[in-house]
């Protein structure tokens, strides 16, 4: 009697052990009813195991065959359940927890086979009995298929899981995020139910620290953390912003970097009353990012949801009972966990996920002026070969990669998580170096300057040629060509800025150095050229504030008995003070109203770009130095080149810890106010007090220079009465991209000879390399060649039929001569291939519109827009298409895109005077430049006094604050 009812028990159990594993497994949610029921099904089936244990041999004694075997797997399946009591079933043991799974259905499904069987239930013949069993165990499989579609691919697939762009982007700033009216605006960001979040919530990433104690660890030196107030750099730079505009503009800012003040409301309070308390230092916690359940678009602005999940509660309670129980339950079933705070695109769309925050734009409730867009890292990626999206790359990447993959490397843990032993490094290695220098966090500063120098840029001295007095003028940009308003490069994401017409220069040049024996002669005025390559570099290099940053190409010669004879790129104060301003810099140079450079991180009062130079991501800069070779020189020269990176420029970091405003520029007679948003006419001196900063040290810190790439050749010196040294060239198969970076950088500059004779050392090298060809067919069709284009392009597609870049090249020449049937035939190829690639389906759209095939049209440019709403050259075109099918309104929606997202040609005009104050930004601003040797005696350029100098030197604040005028005169912070 005992054993048929412990048998009636478990029968029992084990309809509720199954009713409740199939909720559990198909439904996982970080619930109340789903944790109790979680629970219940561990205390049930533990009871159902002693039950088990008790009443074994008599079950197996009096049961059937097929109910012993089901027994057993139950047995088995119950014994594994109870391991897992005890271990948990995090990601790197779901074997064991599928073993679980499998052993307990294969178990019951026996047993109640068995059951039916002792009814009748399954036939009279051995036949019929096999033919129900296999319909039993089909049942059971097809349910089984639904919950698991359900998990993983319901999961996967729904709504808020995917990040999908709008079909249309908002006409104006007021239309994004919550509104004009909206708590967190100007930011795009929103919370679910539109509610505040408490500040404590983003405060508590120490509660992860018990089960993730190495990502915490990592995550607690990590920019991420210093994102806020922490961060004297920042800190500065909205103190001034709510100084000059206003606390709300400043929200922009606050959406993704200050979550614990700006969700719970505390910073509609202006900053400086609150920066001592912790809300205000706890920068990007664990569950700002982790509590993203959508984003919106990839338009970036903070453009996603917040959503405050209130079981948060139980993991930080500072209740030990309530806390232990919440981590038993996610060590039991992780399930609910992950689900809560690692979304779907977080893993699988990580690089939308990261421009969420990673792309922003300006517009009128920031910078009282209009749409401009800020630094951008995910169009020029996602638009690149880097990301498997780009057809017209220069170069593809042996296989694509994300954000993740580079900023979130792979590192051994064993954190609970960890996959194989690993988890993804959340001290997210960038360009980051000035933050670890001031925290004092030398490792932290190791790991970024390995990631900067893990060979993610080369720098190659290259070419030598007699100098020219004249020097070539580069192509000009395409009239009529629509270009974005942007303080940020555009790359292959648009065509807009390539140069078009027959230019550039066509020298003769000694190349590569050295491979040609190379020499100069004393006396004589050469050419060095030196390339700088992106390698590892995914997006634009630099990436981020590229106002912000002193990033330059030095070039040093010295002869062989020690004296220079060159210098370009040199730092004052040795390595601690300004750039040589006549450096070749990589960054935005922006100005204000008043033509005032923006160098204070107020890019709210940019009003036009005097010049942008950054290298797209797997393309080439070359820059050109004009040397002089002295009479007296010795008999060789060496050639040392370094790329080198300091992150904040010189002025930026002296302003933000000691920058104060000289005292007599608070009067003046003028009526015109000294700073709007517009601009700022105000001087400033560094002699503030430093005893508040934010970071371990409490004075200006020296910041380091990180050496990015370098390289050295030597030369030759001839005397002065040889001959003169003839041009030679060297082209080896082994090598040939070395002549293809020299050439892009020739090509991006506009120089369109001088990259064709590089490209052709390729063909020569290797007639059998595609990539020869195809890029001189770019040469000759920006120059209007479309026949000769056609020609070469031909070669390549001979030996390569399908690659990309060349159709696309070649459907832009039969475009040009007017074969559209040809040239649709073409795009349609590269559309096959690169499905994503937005400038693609502009120009496949532009051929359908000239075929007065408006609609088809619209479908191109429509697909352009899923992949950027924002995209100028697809709403031009699109009101263009409206207006051609007779539909005005969308025609009307379309422009008003349009002049929302174009540049403001006249803007241009703000640089005029500045460009005449400046002739080495002027010089720099010409897309064809040579940078000369840097005034070797000459004596140290004077700097306004900081909080470093001694207090006789402090003192002097009306000298010192002339002299500070200067540091718009100097751009780059020099």
């Amino acid at each position: 009697m005992r054993i048929e009812s412990s048998e009636r028990w478990l029968y029992r159990f084990l309809v509720f052990l199954a009713a409740s594993a199939a909720y559990l497994y198909g439904f996982p949610s970080a619930t109340i009813s789903y944790a109790v029921v979680d629970l219940l099904h561990v205390a049930v089936g533990v009871l159902a195991f002693l039950l088990l244990v008790a009443f074994f041999v008599p079950l197996l004694r009096g049961a059937s065959n097929l109910a012993r075997l089901g027994w057993l797997l139950l047995a088995a399946g119950t014994l594994l359940g109870i391991a897992l009591l005890k271990i948990g079933t995090p990601l790197r043991l779901w074997n064991w927890l599928y073993a679980h799974i499998v052993l307990c259905i294969l178990g019951v499904l026996l047993l109640a086979a068995s059951w039916l069987n002792s009814k009748g239930w399954l036939g009279p013949s051995n036949v019929i009995r096999a033919l129900r069993f296999s319909s039993l165990a089909i049942l059971a499989l097809a349910i089984s298929a639904v919950l698991w579609w359900t998990r993983e691919v319901g999961w996967r697939d729904a709504r808020p899981n995917r990040i999908i762009n709008p079909p249309m982007a908002p006409a104006s700033m007021d239309r994004e995020g919550d509104g004009a009216s909206g708590k967190f605006f100007p930011s795009s960001a929103q919370t679910v139910h539109d509610v505040n979040i408490p500040s404590q919530y983003f405060m508590k990433s120490d509660a992860c620290q018990r089960c993730h104690a190495d990502i915490y660890a990592q995550w607690n030196s990590s920019m991420h953390h210093f994102s806020s107030f922490n961060n004297q750099w920042y800190r500065k730079s909205i103190e001034y912003m709510q100084d000059v505009a206003g606390v709300k503009p400043s929200k922009w800012c606050a959406g993704c970097h200050d979550p614990a003040l700006l969700y719970s409301g505390l910073f509609d309070t202006p900053i400086r009353k609150i920066v001592n308390r912790p809300e205000a230092r706890a920068g990007l916690g664990c569950l700002m990012c982790h509590s993203i359940v959508e984003v919106k678009s990839t338009m970036g602005q903070g453009d996603f949801f917040l959503e405050y999940p209130k079981l948060h509660e139980l993991a930080a309670s500072e209740n030990p009972v309530i806390r232990t129980l919440h981590d038993f339950v996610v060590h039991l079933n992780p399930e609910p966990h992950r689900r809560t705070f690692l979304k779907p695109f977080m893993r699988l769309q990580a690089a939308e996920f990261c421009a969420s925050c990673h792309k922003v734009h300006l517009d009128v409730p920031v910078n009282h002026y209009r749409w401009i867009r800020g630094f951008n890292e995910y169009d020029n990626w996602q638009a690149s070969g880097v990301s498997g999206q780009g057809a017209r790359s220069f170069y593809y990447p042996k296989s694509p990669s994300n954000c993740a993959d580079c900023h979130m490397p792979l590192v051994r843990s064993n954190d609970d998580g960890n996959v194989k032993g690993y988890v993804h490094s959340h001290r997210f290695p960038g360009a980051n170096t000035a933050v670890p220098a001031a925290n004092e966090d030398q490792t932290q500063l190791d790991v970024t300057r390995k990631f900067l120098q893990a060979n993610q840029l080369s720098v190659d001295i290259f070419a030598l040629s007699p100098a020219k007095k004249e020097r070539g003028a580069p192509a000009r940009n395409e009239l009529g060509k629509q270009e974005l308003s942007t303080t940020f490069a555009v790359g292959e994401e648009s065509e807009a800025a390539l140069p078009k017409g027959e230019a550039g220069e066509g020298r003769a040049v000694t190349a590569p150095i050295d491979r040609t024996d190379a020499a100069v002669r004393r006396g004589d005025d050469v050419r060095v050229d030196v390339v700088v390559r992106t390698r590892g570099v995914g997006h634009f290099f630099p990436g981020g504030t590229v106002d912000a940053f002193d990033v330059w190409l030095e070039l040093k010669a010295t002869d062989d008995r020690g004296e220079t004879v060159f210098w370009s790129g040199q730092v004052e104060d040795n390595g601690k003070g300004p750039v040589d301003p006549g450096a070749h810099f990589y960054r935005s140079l922006q100005i204000d109203g008043h033509g005032r450079v923006i160098n204070k991180r107020n890019a709210w009062a940019t009003r036009s770009v005097v010049y942008v130079h950054l290298i797209p991501p797997g393309a080439a800069d070359t820059v050109h130095y004009h040397l002089h070779v002295p009479e007296n020189c010795g008999a060789k020269i060496t050639l040392h080149a370094k790329l080198n990176y300091r992150k904040f420029s010189w002025y930026n970091t002296q302003f933000s810890f000691a920058g104060v405003e000289v005292p007599e520029t608070k009067l003046t007679s003028s009526t015109e106010q000294r700073t709007t948003p517009d601009y700022d006419d105000r001087q400033f001196v560094f002699t503030g007090d430093t005893s508040n900063v934010s970071g371990n040290i409490k004075a200006i810190p020296d910041l380091p220079i990180t050496v990015l790439a370098e390289d050295t050749k030597t030369v030759r010196v001839l005397p002065r009465n040889a001959p003169a040294p003839q041009p030679k060239t060297v082209s080896v198969r082994e090598e040939w991209t070395r002549w293809n970076d020299y050439g892009i950088g020739l090509f991006l500059q506009g120089d369109l000879k001088g990259a064709a004779a590089a490209f052709e050392e390729i063909t020569v090298a290797d007639p059998q390399n595609p990539d020869g060809w195809t890029n001189i067919g770019r040469v000759l069709l920006q120059e209007g060649d479309t026949a000769g284009a056609r020609r070469v392009l031909e070669k390549s597609l001979a030996i390569n039929a399908k690659l990309a870049r060349t159709n696309f090249f070649y459907a832009k020449a039969l475009r040009e001569d007017g074969d559209y049937d040809g040239a649709i035939a073409h795009f349609r190829t590269v559309v096959e291939q690169f499905p994503r690639d937005r400038v693609v389906h502009n120009e496949l759209g532009r051929v359908l519109f000239l075929e007065k095939r408006y609609a088809d049209a619209v479908a191109e440019f429509e697909k352009t827009l899923t992949i950027d709403p924002e995209d100028l050259q697809a709403h031009y075109n699109l009101m263009l298409c409206y207006a051609g099918l007779g539909e005005e309104s969308k025609a009307e929606e379309h422009k008003a895109r349009y002049l929302r997202f174009k540049a403001d040609e006249a803007a241009q005009a703000i640089t005029g005077p500045y460009r005449e104050l400046h002739p080495e930004d002027n010089n720099e601003r010409q897309a064809i430049h040579e940078h000369d040797n840097v005034a070797l005696t000459a004596a140290p350029q004077k700097k306004p006094p900081s909080a470093k100098a001694p207090a006789a030197k402090a003192a002097k604040v009306k000298a010192a604050g002339k002299v500070a005028v200067s540091e718009n005169a100097n751009p780059g912070g020099n």
